[in-house]
């Protein structure tokens, strides 16, 4: 059997910037251990899977070690492939994910806007296993659906962190977000989350269905610029409209080619 897989970067206009992810565009749903096999072999942050059914694409997001109910990034990256290969005609797309729901995405001039839920979150109190894994204590710590939300004073030290992988992996949560307000940004963040397989995320587009709604009320405004500080960098537009989260970002196709299984 051969599969269609693309690899695209996403949240960024330049090859080898942003996040990499690959696509896989599937006639049908193949076995879970097969999509997971897949995603581990790619070796990447996150493969998203997809199946056309009518007019929606059901869509599956895998790290290398577990499926994960949303990830931003991957489905940048996928309805860039869609854009570029598939639907050249369209604006929009529609995806259905039997974790997270509806979630479309619009093209305009090339720049790519993902619809998402907005996250809830709450805070909690001092959580000394996961400060212990970050190395510092954090100003406030939130919980959402799936991660640990750290604030900082400045972009300085989130770009300073250096984790305990091994600690942090410990955790009862998707993965950890630090964040701060930026210097030339509205705010930075990085995301870290070896609980599935993944250290360092280059770029997190779920994670900012958190943080566009806590720094839009901080920040007293709604449409918001964000970096993400991996090694790679990625470069988001948000906006929090509602129980809804807008990201806003680019991609470019890096890999076209056919897996044999």
């Amino acid at each position: 059997m051969n599969i269609k897989i693309f690899q695209a970067d996403a949240f960024t206009d330049k090859l080898f910037g942003g996040n990499p992810a690959a696509v896989c565009v599937l006639d049908k749903w193949l076995d879970d251990s097969l999509m997971q096999n897949i995603a581990l072999e790619n070796n990447l942050s996150e493969t998203a899977f997809l199946v056309k059914i009518d007019d929606v694409y059901e869509i599956r997001w895998f790290t290398p070690t577990v499926e994960v109910d949303l990830c931003g990034h991957a489905t940048l990256a996928s309805s860039h492939i869609l854009f570029s290969f598939y639907e050249q005609d369209k604006s929009e797309l529609v995806f259905h994910s039997l974790r997270s729901g509806t979630l479309k995405v619009r093209k305009n001039n090339g720049k790519l806007t993902l619809d998402f839920p907005a996250d809830t979150y709450r805070k909690v109190e001092h959580h000394i296993k996961l400060y212990e894994s970050i190395g510092i204590d954090a100003n406030e710590c939130y919980l959402g659906k799936t991660d640990y939300m750290l604030v900082y004073n400045t972009e300085e030290e989130i770009k300073n962190i250096t984790p305990d992988f091994g600690k942090m992996a410990k955790l009862d949560a998707r993965g950890v977000i630090v964040t701060a307000r930026g210097n030339d940004v509205d705010f930075v963040s990085r995301f870290f989350g070896p609980q599935v397989g993944v250290n360092e995320d280059p770029v997190t587009g779920s994670a900012h269905t958190s943080l566009t709604p806590y720094w839009a009320g901080k920040l007293g405004k709604n449409k918001l610029t964000a970096v993400q500080l991996s090694e790679r960098k990625g470069f988001l537009e948000c906006e929090l409209k509602g129980d809804r989260v807008e990201i806003s970002g680019y991609a470019v196709t890096y890999l076209t080619g056919e897996i044999i299984v």
